[in-house]
């Protein structure tokens, strides 16, 4: 092991090269993972102890020759390296540009913070559903006119699988793995057969509400929606709630908040009307609880469902909800210092 380390001492002391490639190739060979004066090292320790001053000495005087010896290549080599006369070294780089979330992303974003603030849980579920969970456990039988309020993609070789109009099919499976009290909330993309324009879209997102447990009522549905909307849209934010029809829930209401832009005075927006709907909500329907095996004569609960595009195109005044879409570089950098 001495004649290793002074061969190697020998070695350091007379190596010269004009070659970047060399001198690196060098430097690996001796201080590498694997390298000769790693190795050596790790070696160190199996040297017997009256043997270890000697051996330790010409070790130390190896490694500090080779760290020279490099150091010295090193300069070597930068002093050698041509720049290109039209490189000007001197110039600032180009900050990395920064990417911005997606406004349904943001918005979506601060829905779950403000209703898990409230205590809901997240649950997602499969894009592709089968009827059962869209809309017969929802009250929707076969046949049903109510069935026509939603223009369904299904899968043409199995009439019986379909892309989700909403995600109430998430909270049909939460209800069936589990036992009130339950309080979750279900974002997510849904299909919908429609024609694409200004203000509507084939594919969207929604997020649904659903909370199930003993005397629940109309009270907390409408307390938890008010806090939801002055959170969302500040505090002075007002809500009206007018009766509507949903088969999945008795009674149903749509919720409209005062127009964002007008302060309720009337604008284009709100077609001077002074509100704007923003989702649809109501008492779960008894036989929507019996379908998913919940007693409907010991719990009770509400469910809520909105868009979130529509919701973002209150909140940051885009007039075309296909802007969403089209990934357009220079819509998405409005965002950038958003929320």
């Amino acid at each position: 092991m001495l004649d290793k380390i002074k061969q190697l001492i020998a070695e350091v002391t007379s190596f010269d090269t004009d070659s970047a490639e060399i001198a690196e190739a060098f430097r690996v060979r001796l201080f590498g993972k694997k390298g000769e004066i790693t190795s050596l090292f790790e070696q160190f320790k199996e040297v017997l102890p009256q043997d270890k001053k000697a051996f330790g000495q010409e070790l130390n005087v190896l490694k500090t020759l080779t760290i020279n010896k490099l150091k010295e290549l090193q300069e070597k080599h930068k002093k050698t390296f041509k720049v290109d006369p039209a490189l000007d070294l001197t110039l600032p780089g180009d900050p990395a540009p920064l990417g911005s979330r997606h406004p349904v992303s943001l918005v979506r974003n601060e829905i779950v913070d403000i209703f898990n603030r409230l205590g809901f849980t997240i649950s997602t579920g499969p894009e592709i559903e089968d009827d059962w969970h869209v809309f017969s456990a929802l009250n929707f039988p076969p046949e049903h006119p109510a069935r026509d309020m939603q223009d369904t993609f299904f899968i043409q070789s199995n009439p019986d699988i379909l892309l989700r109009t909403h995600t109430s099919s998430v909270q049909v499976r939460v209800m069936e793995k589990q036992k009130p009290p339950i309080r979750t909330i279900s974002p997510g993309r849904v299909f919908r057969n429609e024609a694409i324009s200004a203000r509507s879209h084939c594919i969207f997102h929604q997020v649904e509400g659903l909370y199930i447990d003993k005397n629940v009522s109309f009270a907390d549905l409408k307390q938890t929606l008010l806090f939801f909307s002055k959170e969302m849209f500040g505090k002075d934010t007002q809500i009206r709630l007018r009766p509507s029809f949903f088969p999945f829930t008795e009674p149903s209401a749509e919720m409209d908040v005062s127009c964002t832009l007008c302060g309720g005075k009337g604008c284009n927006m709100c077609k001077y009307t002074g509100w704007l709907e923003i989702l649809g909500c109501g008492m779960v329907d008894p036989n929507v609880l019996d379908n998913v095996g919940i007693n409907s004569q010991d719990y009770t609960g509400f469910a809520f469902g909105m868009g979130i595009e529509r919701i973002a195109l209150l909140k940051f005044g885009i007039k075309d909800i296909r802007l969403l879409f089209e990934n357009d570089v220079r819509f998405l950098r409005q965002f950038t210092n958003a929320f």
